[in-house]
């Protein structure tokens, strides 16, 4: 009676999870329009077809090359899927170990496996803005290099890290504090929706798809799921990365929800006091 119970319940936990996965998939377009919809009624002069996903232009910004697709591969994969034109921004080359021009080769390739042409990726690879964990970047650089790029390209959404980091790397955690420091300062557009991807403990990091109720019904200002198939695409573009490919990179790709998975919270735009260094 036990066995039944505990099949039983293993069951319907997994058919819980595939009902919750098609229906985020009939309502994930709703979603981006929603945020949409939201940022454009803070400012009059945004026409209304901006709600409309083809006109969403996102900004992916990213700390290293692999950030892309170890922490954003289901969002990118999604507005892809929605015709958005998706951009990526990556601070910094990644030569902690010397390697920096074998990683921008990496990161095209990821890029392409993603669904982002070479032509939408670009490398911010400042000498103050080094691959190191120790490293202190500078906010007010750091929020110089994304806002210039924000407005030579007119983006209306912006994704980046929140204030953990996911995996509390320094650099990532910067690059939020960047992106806080332009929406508190009013440096970009009020139409421009502004996301940071949240960071989830341990062990609802490590659950892989049996994480996605949480996920599904925890609040968030958007939430993102690919299926197998998508998955499969972002395994394959972590694959891109050879010279990340340690023994743990690959747990990591079988086990982690970030490659399933992802939930944002909006940045809140408006005067705030924050320290910039």
């Amino acid at each position: 009676m036990v066995l039944f119970l505990v099949l039983f319940s293993v069951i319907a936990y997994l058919v819980w999870i595939k009902w919750i996965y098609y229906r985020h998939q009939l309502n994930s377009a709703t979603s981006f329009k929603r945020l949409m919809s939201f940022s454009s009624s803070r400012d009059e002069q945004v026409p209304v077809s901006v709600t409309d996903n083809r006109e969403i232009r996102a900004l992916i910004v990213t700390a290293h090359p692999d950030d892309e697709c170890m922490f954003f591969a289901p969002t990118i994969l999604r507005l892809v899927e929605f015709k958005a034109h998706v951009h990526l921004l990556c601070l910094s080359q990644g030569n902690f170990y010397n390697q920096g021009a074998q990683r921008k080769e990496e990161l095209m390739k990821s890029c392409a496996m993603l669904g982002i042409p070479a032509s939408r990726v670009s490398i911010a690879d400042h000498k103050k803005l080094p691959d190191d964990p120790n490293a202190e970047w500078s906010i007010s650089l750091a929020s110089s290099v994304i806002l210039k790029h924000i407005r030579a390209h007119s983006f209306n959404m912006v994704l980046t890290f929140d204030e953990s980091g996911v995996s509390g790397h320094a650099n990532h955690i910067a690059i939020h504090k960047a992106v806080s420091h332009l929406a508190s300062t009013g440096q970009v557009r009020n139409d421009c929706c502004m996301l940071s991807l949240e960071t989830v403990g341990v062990l609802r990091k490590y659950l892989s798809y049996l994480e996605l109720p949480l996920s599904w019904h925890l609040p968030s200002g958007l939430c993102c799921v690919i299926g197998l198939k998508g998955y499969r695409q972002a395994r394959e573009a972590m694959l891109c990365h050879r010279t990340q490919l340690l023994w743990f990179r690959y747990l990591y790709i079988f086990f982690s929800r970030y490659m399933i998975v992802n939930t944002f919270q909006m940045i809140p735009q408006g005067p705030k006091n924050l320290k910039i260094y």
